[in-house]
């Protein structure tokens, strides 16, 4: 079976996001007051194949592991279906 995934990739808690910051300080000059917290991240969606849900998720969770993400500074949120 196939099953479509959504990796949505973060920085850690505590890990500093110049990104994020540099965008935040850009908001108000654009109009909008009153955004705090940003945080910039990515998405990766594609296709998987396995035979069920559960191994989808852990071929997913181990890709994740070993290439797309940096388990040091990021976490994952994988949703798969």
């Amino acid at each position: 079976m196939k099953f479509p995934v959504l990796v949505e990739v973060k920085l850690r808690e505590g890990i500093a996001d110049p990104q994020g910051a540099t965008i935040e300080r850009a908001l108000p000059a654009l109009g909008f007051a009153g955004v705090e917290g940003v945080r910039v991240g990515k998405a990766i969606r594609f296709m998987v194949e396995a035979p069920d849900e559960t191994a989808a998720r852990a071929l997913v969770t181990k890709l994740c592991e070993r290439f797309l993400t940096n388990p040091v500074i990021e976490d994952a949120d994988i949703t798969v279906g």
